[in-house]
């Protein structure tokens, strides 16, 4: 039983997802032809990286992470989407 609801929000550049305090659960990835494609998520701007990972080319991508998922004190910031076409996050 989940302890709280998922909420989702869809990205296609670097920033602040808007959402405050939260725990990611899942990333979803739509990497392009242009070459690998990096994401790397900090905790608010400038904040401490918390997830950083790398794709290959041309695919879409579903990072599950597991137990209570990465957690983000002040708000979940993309501050890097190299090669990326768009990125779903679901947080609680």
């Amino acid at each position: 039983m989940s302890s709280s609801d998922i909420a989702t929000k869809r990205i296609t550049s670097t920033g602040s997802l808007g959402v405050g305090p939260a725990r990611v659960r899942q990333v979803q990835v739509l990497t392009g032809s242009g070459g690998a494609g990096r994401l790397t998520l900090t905790d608010g701007s400038g904040g401490a990286t918390l997830l950083d990972v790398d794709f290959v080319v041309s695919t879409a991508h579903s990072i599950n992470i597991p137990s209570d998922g990465v957690r983000f004190q002040t708000d979940v910031w993309v501050s890097a989407v190299t090669n990326i076409t768009a990125v779903t996050v679901f947080h609680s």
